[in-house]
């Protein structure tokens, strides 16, 4: 019997061990180990904006990142990027895991990836996203300007968001804002992000004291319009590519004319 029992574990198939399969882990960025530069804190920000604002028009080709880029809205410092100096800002998001990039039909696109590449809820990362274009805000302000993003509840709940990012453990990449000190004059204080590095908070308040109005409600409104105008021409291009008619002539084209 005892051989018969060897007989039978010698036909066993000699399975190798189980070995239990962790997923990867997802690499979080961090700015405190690569701050963006400012090229590429305007050209993450105005893909954040636009894939809510004009999420028709997204993703976006480079010639609309840098349309968005450049605009006199919405914009705290204004730039004027060339192609190329957003062309190399997209590539180095990439490289961080901050932007993908996308093959359409005719042109590449580019989409965001900050609220997972970043480690932040939707609400802290639509707080980033407007810190990065309009710059330093008080509460009041990113609430009022985040109308077309995300509608928050009151001032509250922006100023709880904003406390979460300023204590931002270090396993997690670190603090993403600070609280800066009372400009001269101001009733509130103001925050700013940390994605681009250390503030110097002297220097905001030197750059900022003629630019008060920035976030006026005047602004916000024009800034709306603008995507409205931006997202109709854009339909109005897909249906005349569609019905085959040259858009000049769907522009050109009055009432009453033949």
């Amino acid at each position: 019997r005892q051989r018969s029992k060897s007989r039978c574990s010698s036909f066993a198939p000699d399975y190798p061990a189980m070995t239990l399969l962790t997923p990867a882990t997802t690499h979080v960025y961090s700015p405190a180990e690569r701050p963006l530069t400012p090229e590429e804190a305007r050209v993450l920000g105005t893909l954040m904006e636009k894939a809510r604002t004009v999420p028709d028009s997204y993703p976006m080709t480079l010639n609309a990142v840098v349309t968005g880029c450049n605009q006199k809205t919405s914009r705290a410092p204004l730039l004027n990027l060339s192609d190329a100096q957003v062309q190399e800002a997209l590539s180095s998001l990439k490289s961080l895991t901050l932007v993908f990039e996308t093959s359409g039909n005719r042109a590449t696109r580019y989409e965001h990836n900050a609220q997972h590449g970043i480690g932040v809820p939707e609400q802290s990362a639509v707080l980033l996203g407007l810190l990065m274009l309009r710059g330093p805000q008080t509460a009041g302000e990113l609430r009022l300007n985040a109308e077309r993003w995300y509608r928050f509840a009151d001032i509250s709940s922006v100023e709880g968001f904003l406390e979460e990012l300023q204590t931002r453990a270090e396993a997690k990449g670190g603090p993403l804002v600070i609280l800066l000190p009372k400009a001269p004059g101001a009733r509130e204080p103001r925050w700013a992000h940390l994605l681009s590095g250390p503030v110097d908070a002297s220097a905001i308040h030197t750059g900022n004291e003629g630019s008060s109005a920035s976030s006026s409600p005047l602004e916000a409104r024009i800034a709306a319009l603008e995507s409205e105008v931006d997202s109709l021409r854009r339909t109005v291009q897909r249906l005349c590519a569609e019905l085959g008619i040259p858009p000049e002539a769907a522009t050109m084209s009055h009432p009453g004319q033949n």
